[in-house]
């Protein structure tokens, strides 16, 4: 189990976001007063290479991890990486608290075999121990993950043919929400106590994750991203995928398309966005919250957080780790500043390399 991996010290680790656009790779090391990137690179994937979080051309994938590994220093042989929230199953179970470890385990696996639609032998299985019960404090809860094992391989076989090994296997929404404490002092003081959602709109999906007392608290994945705004794009103009794409990036598209093309989409993606608040609120019994953070490719769009501010009436920024605990020498800051809310997941992948390791 990954669980027995947790009682090592964690090494360092470089982490990588295998998206369906470009796949994102930043190694940290840790400083005084945050964090220094070592090295990044993002490296774009031929279309449908990765296709709902899913692994379709392996070739493609480990062409752009070659090209990742290039400049990474020679000594790096670790990663940590995610699968999606989708393709992972969760459930919370009490056990005895004077359960020792191996006992935990016992009990998890005959738990597993009931939550789980697959045989045992088809998924991997983790699990962690939260905090003591509310109701019965001689219990304690129990986060029980399991994933198919084929959705981690995919990743670990990629990797390893590059000489990197998978260190951690993360979920994209978690390792977002751990994304934030690179943020944190972009926004306004006190905001340890406050409720902040990171959204992350990659080009397929967008990935919410809300951080309540610097803990992520709920994840969820919504199938929408840029990549409607760039069908929407080719589809409007008679343009082809590329065309549209390099329009899009450089902003080489018709005057009136903020009203016929960009406006329509900033308003689905509204839309997406204030359905899983309202989800959120009523999981959660509050009114809103409190802050709202946008990173991903797609965050970036002309208005974007000011049509939050107005239609949702919450504090909206982009996150921009460089105001918070974020440091680079003056080179890499000037060329990842402006893409650098496109890495967050792969700065949550790679600040695994200094959180403690549960146990």
């Amino acid at each position: 189990m990954l669980s027995n991996l947790w009682k090592r010290q964690a090494p360092q680790m470089v982490g990588i976001d295998v998206g369906s656009h470009e796949v994102k790779a930043i190694l940290l090391s840790k400083t005084a007063d945050g964090y220094k990137i070592l090295s990044h690179a993002a490296v774009p994937l031929k279309k449908g290479a990765v296709n709902d979080h899913e692994i379709r051309d392996s070739e493609a994938v480990v062409d752009a991890l070659k090209q990742i590994k290039r400049v990474l220093p020679k000594s790096t042989k670790y990663a940590a990486v995610a699968v999606s929230g989708s393709a992972v199953m969760t459930k919370v179970i009490f056990m005895d608290s004077a359960l020792s470890e191996e006992e935990m385990e016992a009990q998890i696996e005959i738990e597993a075999d009931n939550l789980i639609p697959y045989s045992l032998d088809e998924v991997n299985i983790d699990f962690e121990t939260l905090s003591t019960n509310r109701t019965d404090p001689s219990k304690v809860d129990v986060l029980l993950s399991a994933c198919r094992s084929e959705n981690i391989d995919s990743l670990s076989d990629s990797l390893d043919a590059v000489n990197l090994e998978a260190k951690v296997v993360d979920v994209e929404g978690y390792a977002l929400g751990r994304s934030f404490d690179m943020i944190a002092g972009q926004l306004p003081d006190g905001v340890s106590d406050k409720v902040v959602a990171l959204v992350d709109i990659g080009a397929n999906i967008t990935t919410f994750s809300v951080v309540e007392h610097g803990e992520t608290t709920f994840v969820r994945e919504q199938a929408f991203g840029g990549e409607q705004f760039t069908q929407s794009i080719l589809s409007f103009y008679g343009m082809t995928y590329e065309q549209a794409e390099k329009a899009k990036l450089e902003g080489e598209l018709p005057r009136n398309y903020v009203f016929e093309v960009l406006s329509p989409f900033q308003t689905q993606l509204l839309q997406q966005i204030k359905r899983t608040l309202q989800i959120y609120c009523t999981s959660s019994g509050r009114d809103k919250v409190d802050h709202i953070v946008l990173c991903g490719g797609t965050s970036k769009l002309e208005g974007m957080t000011e049509l939050m501010v107005n239609e949702l009436g919450v504090h909206t920024i982009i996150a921009d780790p460089f105001q918070g605990c974020l440091h680079a020498d003056e080179a890499i800051k000037n060329h990842l500043q402006p893409q650098i809310s496109k890495y967050m997941l792969a700065c949550g992948l790679a600040l695994r390399s200094y959180s403690e390791w549960r146990t």
